[in-house]
Order: C-alpha cells, then structure tokens, then sequence
C-alpha cells in the first residue's frame, strides 16, 4: 500500500532490466569487493525518495570508494522485472525496500542470497532487530533479507462523527459493522470505505487484516493449505456484507478508498499509516478535501482515530502488517553489497526512516551502545514532503505509539509455518482478492473460499 500513482516514472521499470550488475559494474559473485558499481533497485520509486536514498548512496561511496547506480522499481512491477533480470543473468546486486513475501520467494528461488543476509544481522547485532520482525523474514533457519522498517494495518475512523453518534472505538468486527449500519447515510457518509477490486493487492492485504482476527488462516501448522475453513469463509461473507451494504458501489482500491475518506465521506477506512502524512496535509498530491479541510488542512488527521489490532470470532486481537527488507543478489560481489546494506542499517538508517516516517517503523531499534537510538531517533523526524512536520502536531501520543506497538507484535499468512514462498506466489495469482469481488458480485462464499483453496493448492505443488 505504499504505491502512489506517479505513473510518470512507469517509463523508469524498463530501464530495471539491463541494469543488473556485471563484470564491470560488480555483480560479478564471489566474496570479494571487486571495485565495481553496485547496482541497486529501490522500490520506493518516488522522487523524493528516491533523491534521499541517493545521498545515502552517496555517502556509501565516499565513505567506502564503492560505487552505485541506483534504479526505480515501481513495487507492483518488481515481479516481472525480477523474472525477466534473473531470465537476462542480470540480476540487481541490492534491491531496497523488497516486501516480505517477495524476499521469501526469492530466497527461495535462489535469487536472494539468504546467507549474506544472514551475516549483515550477525554483525550488526541480531539482538538490536525486532524479534517480531527477524522471525517473519527467516526461513530455514536463515533471514531471506536484513528487515529494514514496518507497518502495521490500521482503521482509520472519524472520532468527531463517532463521537456524536455516541459511539466507542470500534475494537471489533462487530463494531464496525455497527458503526457501518449506524453511520452509513448519516451527513452524505458510507459507513466505511473498503477496497474491493478484483486481482488487486491491497483488496488482499485488508482482507487478510480482518481474516486474521476471525481466525481464518491461509494454512495450519502443518503447512496444509486451510482456505475452505468455516473462518474463512465467514470472513468473505462478512466482508462482502459490509462491502455491498456500507461501502461505495464499484470496484474500490487503493486510491479510492483514500479519496473517498478524504473527502470526507466516510466513517471509517483501512489503509496503513503511509497516509498519515498526507492526512495531515502535509502533501500536494493527496490533499484532503473535505470542507472543513480547506480551513484547516489537518483537520481529518486531528479529528480520526487509529485502531490496529482487532477481534473478531477468532478471539485473539489480530493485526496484519508488512515488514520491507535490504536484500543481496546471488550475483552480487558479496562484500561489497553486504557494506551497502550494513551502512544502510547503521550510518544511513535514519536518513532511510525519513523518506516516509509515518510509513517506516525502524525494525532495528537501536545498537550495542544505545539500544534505543533508532526508536528515539524515529520519534523526532517530519513527515510530508511539501511541507514538513512532526506527527505528533496533527496526532495524538497514543496514536503515535500504536504505530510501534503494531510493527512488533502483527501477524501474517504462512510465515510462520515455513510457506513464505507460497505467500509470495499468491502475491502474483490475487486468489484471495478475486474471492472477495466475486462474492460482492454474488457468489456463495463457501464456493469462493473453495477456489482460493484450490488455487492455493496448485501453487503449493508447484513450489515443491
């Protein structure tokens, strides 16, 4: 859900192929630094951010002499443009800010090389990392990448229109869809906006956030594939409900459902904490315009509340939430590109939480002198890009502080059980987003969650 639509830097994903490393520009292998230029993918593509990871870079080479040449990744592009470099033998030797599920599937499929990982955390302290966080991004034993920052899913509400219904914080299910019945039609408002697009990711990732707290898992224990659950297919009924009766008709996404909240016509949402910024008013491209906003432009970030984890049947408080990871190339001169990444967890992780504070949850919170210097150092940096600011200007101190409690205690689908691989083939397939639309569209929940398991399934054999 950090993508943005800058489609402008589109043109920017075919220059990723070809700019993989080689004999001359390091990715050449081996153990030694070979004087050549890193290449370096960065999947947060947007210009400001792309500048600020430049002077790191920067940096890195003064400091080291070891050059980079640093390429936008569009995140919903990194799938094909890592399957056509891997096809060409010319693979990134670092990609920046890779999602959970893509750094397990490409460790892997052997793209990723875990034990250079692995190595960058054991020097600069595995006891300085989110437990939380080394857990979600290891399998076998090994980190399929050194975890950079993280979020945690929130729904987002308006305490002001809740207040005057006379409603409490919704900690439930049930409690957003009583807030959704009782608020939807109330001063031109749905009673929240939901994501619903077919083939979608963020369709997905909110769908898994509720799943989560109605205890509905993607699989078991034992890794068996457990999508044709009651809980799961509950949780699509349940959200189908709450998407055709209290949402806004059509196929909603990830930039809808921000706009639709931000105009002020809507009680609720789910979205992550990247919107915080922009909620404040604090950049162009995402202004709020509700009308009280134009008065003051912080005015929806002041007046909302922000709600992590959430229970539903399941009985357990449930969170989602997505870790993003610095991860080495097999191709990679391996010294060099694990220097890059240990000056990126150390000299330049700051600067790195900066590009998107509200969005970047330092997941290395401090070192061996101070273990809290990354968390208090968080804590201190503005937000925004056209205009600059604290978050604690706009937001309260608990929602500030239910930011960190969500990135060291989610959950998600199938890390846990050894099949992150399999959560990042779904990634590609969009199953479970699909159920979701083609339930909206009237189709027997139990059914739908049988094609997701069935999807599932073939996934899970052809990875084995």
């Amino acid at each position: 859900m950090r993508r943005a639509a800058f489609a402008s830097l589109a043109v920017l994903t075919a220059l990723a192929v070809g700019c993989g490393g080689d004999d001359d520009e390091g990715g050449g292998g081996g153990e030694g630094g070979g004087g050549g230029t890193l290449t370096v993918w960065n999947n947060e593509f947007q210009p400001d951010r792309m500048e600020a990871t430049q002077a790191i870079l920067d940096d890195f080479t003064e400091n080291t002499g070891i050059k980079t040449k640093q390429v936008a990744v569009p995140e919903d592009q990194l799938p094909t443009l890592m399957t056509n470099a891997a096809a060409a033998g010319e693979l990134p030797d670092v990609v920046l800010a890779t999602p959970l599920q893509q750094s397990q599937q490409y460790a892997a499929e052997e793209i990723f090389d875990s034990e250079a990982a692995q190595t960058v955390i054991d020097n600069l302290g595995a006891d300085t990392f989110s437990e939380n966080a080394i857990e979600l991004v290891s399998r076998d034993d090994l980190a399929t990448g050194v975890p950079s920052d993280g979020w945690g899913q929130l729904l987002i509400y308006r305490k002001d229109v809740f207040d005057k219904a006379g409603l409490e914080a919704p900690q439930t299910l049930d409690d957003v869809t009583n807030a959704a019945k009782q608020l939807n039609g109330k001063d031109d408002m749905v009673g929240i906006t939901l994501a619903t697009a077919a083939g979608d990711g963020f369709t997905a990732e909110t769908f898994e956030h509720v799943a989560l707290a109605n205890g509905c898992q993607m699989v078991n224990d034992a890794g068996d594939v457990t999508f044709d659950s009651p809980e799961c297919a509950e949780t699509l009924r349940w959200y189908g409900d709450l998407a055709s009766n209290y949402s806004v008709e059509g196929a909603q996404d990830v930039d809808s459902t921000r706009g639709t909240y931000f105009a002020g016509r809507a009680a609720m949402m789910f979205w992550s904490p990247f919107l915080l910024d922009g909620m404040a008013g604090l950049r162009a491209d995402t202004k709020p315009s509700c009308k009280q906003c134009k008065n003051d432009p912080a005015f929806l970030a002041k007046n909302s509340g922000l709600v992590g984890p959430l229970t539903g049947s399941g009985g357990e408080p449930s969170q989602f939430g997505q870790v993003s990871t610095f991860n080495i190339s097999v191709d990679a001169p391996t010294e060099d590109a694990q220097a890059l990444v240990e000056f990126m967890m150390n000299e330049g992780y700051t600067r790195w939480l900066a590009l998107s504070p509200q969005g970047k949850y330092p997941v290395r919170f401090g070192d061996s002198e101070d273990p809290e210097k990354f968390k208090t150092a968080w804590a201190e940096l503005e937000s925004g890009v056209d205009k600059k600011a604290p978050l604690s200007e706009s937001y309260s101190e608990e929602s500030i502080a239910s930011l960190g409690s969500g990135v060291e205690n989610f959950e998600r689908w199938g890390f846990a059980q050894g099949q992150g691989p399999l959560m990042g083939a779904l990634g590609g397939e969009q199953p479970v987003a699909n159920a979701v639309a083609d339930v909206i569209g009237g189709k027997d929940p139990a059914e739908a969650a049988k094609d997701v398991q069935a999807t599932a399934e073939e996934l899970q054999a052809g990875l084995q």
